[in-house]
């Protein structure tokens, strides 16, 4: 079915109600039927593009509040889109929904040095918050792969987290301010910028991580940091995930605030980017763990010495098998290449399915075992037992955050045996007190699975929330919860 004859099909009343928000709004703000562009049929989830009825695409608050009064007026479903780099379905809308996209609310409207903060559009791309933030001798610690495409409000939308979070923490860790469009239209403006302020319920944590099912962001003041005046990083080789453990606890106490990351390899994920991506690296193979620590620091001529007497102490000690340090920022990129090769992996390994969870950093090595051979175990027909799944390990360990890549060799993507790894994977998740999802959010890819996680209070809870807010369930209904 075209989507020209999806639109024939809709009731009278949804048309005339859009015919008329498109005269409200201009008409390159409302797209109808065949006009809805390809990248707002879908997110980055890997499902089959849908037929939405519409998209929107507002230049403000007051266009949104017009655009899910629109909706509700009509009893159509609505979805907000940023960047559409989701993983589990969030932004992705249903057949005969109506995409309301903030690519048109993009840019900067504040930088205020004195308060250290930065007001932005929703839709804005990441990558240009941070560039607007260095450019005032500031810096926004978000960071995480898709910086040049995702959307500052979709970050907000899955409390995204990124590779920093051991120092800076959780995208909610940055907001100080929200403007909202709630699911009837209406617009709460709190756009504060106060880092002390208990006036009440903390209304933005509301809309933080909730994906879009209780309110539309629209505006944001972020909070910023001093800007770093030196990057110092080093890559290790250890024995085992006892000497990681060990390793992280001696940058927790002798680099201390200056800690901003620590990654972890497993030896299945430097094999696959060594030898099959190419990338460089400045430590050989055959160790058990690879971790990348990077620090922070004021003083080049201060923290430089301090951190490579902190690793040489390190080596003395036997805790480090191998280790290189960064003489240079190219070295530090070359550093990061490694942990960033991910990106590459469609090219690299074909079809496969990512996932992201969160463990206690104390059991991530158990899991992960565990986990491998449950996958390979996996029951994927014309397979073997034991040749089933394949799957690959890393992550951001010092915030508890484990990906895994996981793959049947000649399956296409439709073909891979899905249900069979999410069981296995969440199962075990539930198993070693871990949640479903770090970062990535749960969208409708992970809704089934979050019962392995919260608990049946927890999740009564949300849909109450969900009723409170959005009683008729116009709003990315289906999604989370």
């Amino acid at each position: 079915m075209s989507a020209a004859a999806s639109t024939s099909t809709a009731a009278p009343s949804a048309l005339s109600v859009l015919q008329a928000l498109r005269d409200q709004l201009g008409a390159a703000a409302v797209l109808i039927g065949e006009d809805v562009p390809e990248r707002n049929r879908n997110d980055n989830s890997s499902q089959l593009p849908a037929r939405p009825l519409a998209v929107v695409r507002p230049a403000d608050a007051v266009g949104v509040s017009a655009a899910l009064k629109a909706c509700a007026a009509a009893g159509l479903k609505a979805v907000p889109q940023g960047g559409l780099t989701g993983l589990c379905g969030g932004a992705r809308p249903e057949d005969g929904w109506v995409a309301i996209s903030l690519e048109r609310m993009s840019g900067v409207l504040e930088v205020d040095t004195a308060s250290s903060t930065m007001t932005v559009w929703a839709g804005t791309p990441l990558e240009a918050v941070q560039r607007a933030a260095e450019a005032a001798g500031l810096y926004f610690a978000l960071d995480l792969g898709a910086r040049g495409s995702c959307a500052i409000g979709g970050n907000l939308s899955t409390n995204a987290g990124g590779n920093r979070v051991i120092r800076y923490g959780m995208a909610r860790e940055l907001v100080l301010g929200l403007e909202v469009v709630l699911p009837d239209g209406t617009i709460l403006t709190s756009l504060n910028k106060m880092l002390k302020n208990n006036a009440g319920f903390d209304l933005k944590q509301l809309f933080i991580g909730s994906e879009g099912t209780l309110g539309i962001i629209t505006r944001i003041v972020l909070r910023l940091h001093g800007q770093p005046r030196c990057t110092l990083a080093a890559l290790c080789a250890v024995d085992g995930f006892d000497a990681v453990l060990g390793l992280l606890n001696a940058a927790r106490s002798g680099l201390g605030p200056l800690l901003s990351a620590f990654e972890v390899m497993w030896p299945d994920y430097w094999q696959v980017v060594t030898e099959r991506a190419g990338v460089q690296a400045a430590v050989g193979k055959g160790h058990a763990q690879y971790v990348l620590v990077e620090a922070q620091g004021t003083d080049e001529a201060v923290d430089g010495p301090r951190f490579q007497a902190w690793l040489e102490g390190l080596l003395e000690q036997g805790l480090l098998r191998d280790a290189a340090v960064a003489q240079s920022l190219d070295d530090v990129q070359g550093f990061w290449a490694l942990r960033d090769a991910c990106a590459e992996f469609h090219q690299v390994l074909g079809p496969h399915v990512s996932y992201d969870v969160s463990l206690p950093i104390g059991r991530i090595a158990d899991f992960a075992r565990d986990c491998k051979a449950a996958l390979l175990a996996a029951d994927v027909p014309g397979r073997p037992a034991g040749a089933g799944v394949e799957s690959i390990y890393y992550g951001h360990i010092g915030d508890s955050n484990l990906h895994l890549v996981a793959w049947s060799d000649g399956l296409s993507l439709a073909d891979q045996p899905k249900p069979a790894m999410d069981a296995a994977i969440y199962g075990l998740v539930q198993q070693y007190g871990g949640s479903v999802s770090a970062e990535h959010g749960i969208g409708t890819q992970k809704k089934k699975w979050l019962g392995h996680s919260r608990s049946a209070e927890e999740i009564a809870l949300m849909r109450t929330l969900k009723a409170a807010l959005d009683p008729r369930g116009l709003l990315n209904p289906g999604k989370v919860i």
